[in-house]
């Protein structure tokens, strides 16, 4: 047989030869992949000597700034602000607070709530801490007639000749009359309402620095103002399709509003304010969810926005919609958002603080005060729609004291709630304030730290 060998070791040459000539191939790339390159050699070929960088000529690796992180301090029950981006929680507020010697007016709060801030319980407290730190004067806006004359401390307040009508009532109401307040007054002829500052209840209350009065007319109307029950002032409006006031500048410890002709007017309050500093607004309604809110008209919310813009709203309600076992409060969540959503509307300027529905105590079969399941239950549903609707939320009912807190107010010395276990007393207020006005100054101190954090 002939003998194949020698071919064979010439082949393998060819092949050797072949695979050493690759190495000096440029790399091939085949649908972005780029393949390795042949290299028979590379086990005992040395290695490359690195080439020497001067790393200190080469700009600085960029540190990382770690974002600022909101904390709690020891003992508050701290507001949650899920406004994200949306900034409708508590940033108006503190911007404005830290903006007020450009803002020209009052930092201004409103408080829509139920029976249990009615008579300014609670926000008169929350109102004097506010102004004692941040300056203001005056009790705000006062309903132009009260069903509970005399019960208020922080003003005295006085009227005669008008009309009445509020949300509450079963009969005669016009949804599209009313105000901010849920209500609105019809004057008759020689109709006024009366304003005197006092000392009797908290502090700055007895005088002011401007007064207002405010109405719908679509006819002539002449008000007369009495400044400290001497010094008067006379104004005429006409027709108007917009909220209009009549205000009045001074050193004010009293104001009486006489309306000496008025043809189809609509009145709705009387405010004594600050030119400066805050004010605080309360607009309570007793037997109120909170719901009524969406019913009054949104041209008349942005009139009273215009003349009267806030900086935040704080809405306190659930004692009307919790009851002793309850655990869907669907409904009431689809409400409330809704009414969120049209006062955001209406405000949009305004930061939404939602406050939780406070403890709530019923007596057991064995005889002992406990919290009603269904108020635990409300809370969570409260939280939800704070979130939901991108707004801020205070558990008042954990700052408080959570489970059995009412039964502690009420057996205090001396009692800060009453004996339905229900609502707070003006003492109680007055804790209940402080706690709120703690976590309020405390996020304004970490809005502060957030904003000089940022700067850096």
């Amino acid at each position: 047989m002939k003998n194949y060998l020698s071919h064979t070791l010439w082949l393998t040459l060819l092949l050797l030869i072949i695979l050493l000539g690759m190495n000096w191939l440029p790399a091939i790339t085949i649908n972005g992949y780029t393949l390795r390159k042949v290299d028979l050699l590379s086990d005992i070929r040395p290695p490359e000597t690195e080439e020497f960088v001067d790393t200190l000529s080469l700009p600085p690796i960029p540190v990382v700034k770690p974002a600022f992180v909101d904390t709690c301090m020891t003992g508050l029950t701290c507001i949650q602000d899920y406004s994200d981006s949306t900034l409708r929680g508590m940033i108006p507020f503190y911007r404005a607070l830290s903006n007020m010697d450009s803002l020209e007016r009052p930092v201004r709060i409103a408080m829509f709530g139920d029976s249990f801030i009615e008579a300014d319980i609670f926000t008169a407290d929350l109102r004097e801490m506010l102004q004692q730190k941040y300056g203001g004067c005056g009790v705000g806006y006062v309903d132009v007639t009260s069903t509970t004359y005399g019960f208020r401390p922080t003003v005295r307040h006085s009227f005669r000749g008008w009309r009445s009508h509020a949300a509450t009532d079963s009969t005669y109401f016009d949804r599209k009359k009313q105000g901010i307040s849920c209500r609105y007054f019809i004057p008759t002829p020689g109709a006024h309402v009366e304003l005197n500052g006092q000392t009797k209840y908290a502090t700055l209350l007895d005088t002011c620095q401007e007064a207002s009065i405010y109405f719908y007319t679509h006819g002539s109307l002449e008000l007369t103002a009495s400044v400290n029950r001497s010094a008067k002032q006379q104004q005429q409006f006409t027709k108007s399709n917009h909220l209009q006031q009549m205000k009045v500048k001074g050193d004010i410890g009293s104001i009486r509003w006489t309306v000496n002709r008025a043809d189809t007017t609509i009145f709705y309050g009387v405010a004594m304010d600050a030119e400066t500093g805050i004010s605080v607004d309360n607009y309570s309604l007793r037997s109120s969810s909170g719901l009524s809110l969406r019913y009054i008209p949104a041209k008349t919310l942005k009139d009273f926005n215009d003349l009267r813009p806030y900086d935040l709203i704080i809405l306190q309600y659930g004692l009307n919609v919790a009851t002793s076992r309850g655990s869907n409060y669907d409904s009431y969540q689809k409400g409330l958002l809704a009414t969120i959503e049209h006062l955001k509307e209406c405000f949009p300027q305004a930061g939404f603080l939602l406050l939780s529905v406070g403890d709530r105590n019923y007596r057991s079969d064995s005889g002992e005060m406990r919290t009603m399941l269904g108020v635990k239950n409300l809370i969570r549903y409260q939280q939800n729609i704070a979130a939901e609707s991108s707004i801020a939320f205070w558990n008042m009912f954990e700052a408080m004291g959570g489970e059995g807190s009412m039964a502690q107010l009420v057996n205090a010395k001396p009692p800060m709630a009453n004996y339905d276990y229900t609502h707070i007393n003006f003492k109680g207020g007055k804790h209940l304030a402080t706690l709120l006005y703690d976590v309020l100054i405390y996020g304004k101190e970490q809005y502060d730290r957030r904003c000089a954090y940022e700067k850096e």
